[in-house]
């Protein structure tokens, strides 16, 4: 039988190897320290050009252009979601006609800018007016607030489809073959075990989405919405000052600030349980 005679001494840590000082890291250092005397003179500028008259004036304009962003965002996100589910349950389904009719609608409101669509609406249904007041819809496309939402809506559900798809897809098909061998229903299966998973894995993409639509919400305003850009596009008119759209650029970061947060607070809540 074996045993040890002797104890090998302990060793101390390996020396740390210094990352060497390339060109690529030099550039990469000089890059940054533009971008930070850059935001330091933007900075010097906002507080040397400050103008307490047109803040009192248009800042209560900001405010309001920003509730209308943010309620614009939060509805047609939440209208999108809710369509998104048939959508690409009709992706995934064998029905050739379903699924075709799906894709089809997905390929074309991704495949064509935002700014397109919310022209042939805001502009193009004008024309079928007398339709429309047929089947008492003018009301609702006969406003800009309601024609942006539209667009946006039916913009973010062809994206929250294929998110929806693909987190679907992505959940194992032994969890589909468990349910059936409990005699569960498929719909009930889809709902409460297969979609619950697939929504964890579309957490990220849905993040990315929903402030990617922040930033894309921007062009309501060319329809005369006056949502946060809107509003600044009438205070730069008013008073020819850049600050106005520095400003503009600031209440969209800080959104997407606080959104990026939130998103990331929500995930670690909801995947606390597969962390070790």
């Amino acid at each position: 039988m074996s045993h040890v005679a002797a104890l090998i001494p302990a060793q101390p840590a390996p020396p740390q190897v210094k990352a060497a000082v390339t060109p690529a890291r030099i550039a990469g250092y000089a890059f940054l320290a533009l971008w930070v005397l850059f935001g330091l003179a933007l900075i010097l500028l906002m507080v040397t050009n400050w103008d307490n008259e047109k803040f009192l004036k248009y800042g209560p304009r900001y405010l309001n252009g920003l509730w209308t962003t943010v309620s614009l965002v939060s509805v047609s996100f939440i209208c999108g979601a809710i369509l998104s589910v048939p959508v690409a349950l009709a992706r995934m389904s064998k029905n050739r006609f379903l699924s075709a009719l799906a894709y089809g609608y997905i390929y074309i409101f991704r495949g064509t800018p935002l700014l397109a669509q919310l022209f042939l609406i805001y502009y193009g249904l004008g024309a079928f007016r007398p339709q429309l007041e047929t089947v008492g819809l003018w009301w609702f496309f006969r406003e800009a607030w309601y024609c942006g939402l539209f667009s946006l809506t039916i913009n973010t559900a062809a994206y929250q489809a294929e998110i929806l798809r693909g987190a679907v897809e992505s959940v194992p098909n032994g969890q589909h073959e468990a349910a059936a061998s409990l005699g569960i229903h498929k719909l009930v299966s889809f709902y409460k075990i297969i979609l619950p998973q697939a929504l964890i894995v579309a957490l990220r993409p849905y993040g990315n989405e929903i402030i990617i639509l922040v930033k894309s919400s921007a062009v309501v305003a060319i329809i005369t919405v006056y949502d946060l850009m809107g509003q600044t596009r009438y205070t730069f008119s008013q008073t020819y000052d850049y600050q106005t759209y520095l400003w503009a650029a600031i209440f969209y970061f800080a959104i997407v600030e606080a959104l990026r947060h939130l998103w990331g607070w929500i995930e670690a809540r909801l995947t606390r349980h597969l962390k070790r």
